[in-house]
């Protein structure tokens, strides 16, 4: 059996800004077709600090807490800011994750990006080191190094 923290267990019994948000100033939605998870990020950004994020995942215990604490770590965040909650910063603030579950922090980190793509593409902005983010973190293969 896999073991857990208990902020993790406790992020997917009590999963944190779960929902969606009405005219989001950016949404990212991102998958991992070889486990079947499925993440959707909403964000709502003002004067370039988010104010708001929400979450849907369809998936397993792991991507459901990543996602509570992701979107928990970006709040009250500059734009800027939010692009160094990175997997790893998502799986310390979680206590670690059993290395069968790495990729679900890499999930969260991408809907993030995502999300703030999403938001720069509609205002028209660069955000410095934001890259093009994947539908699908399979294509990554970036979780095996982690």
């Amino acid at each position: 059996m896999t073991e857990y923290s208990e902020k993790v267990m406790d992020h997917f019994m009590n999963p944190r800004n779960v929902g969606e948000i009405a005219d989001a100033s950016g949404v990212g939605t991102v998958g991992n077709a070889k486990c079947g998870d499925i993440m959707k990020v909403y964000l709502q950004i003002e004067n370039g600090v988010i104010v708001d994020a929400k979450f849907r995942t369809f998936g397993c215990g792991a991507a459901v807490a990543t996602s509570s604490m992701a979107t928990e770590l970006v709040k009250g965040k500059t734009v800027q800011d939010a692009l160094q909650v990175t997997n790893k910063a998502v799986m310390e603030a979680l206590d670690g994750l059993p290395p069968v579950k790495v990729h679900c922090s890499c999930l969260a980190e991408e809907a993030l990006h995502a999300a703030l793509w999403d938001y720069a593409e509609k205002n028209n902005i660069k955000i410095d080191g934001l890259k093009k983010p994947v539908n699908d973190i399979e294509a990554l293969h970036h979780h095996e190094e982690v």
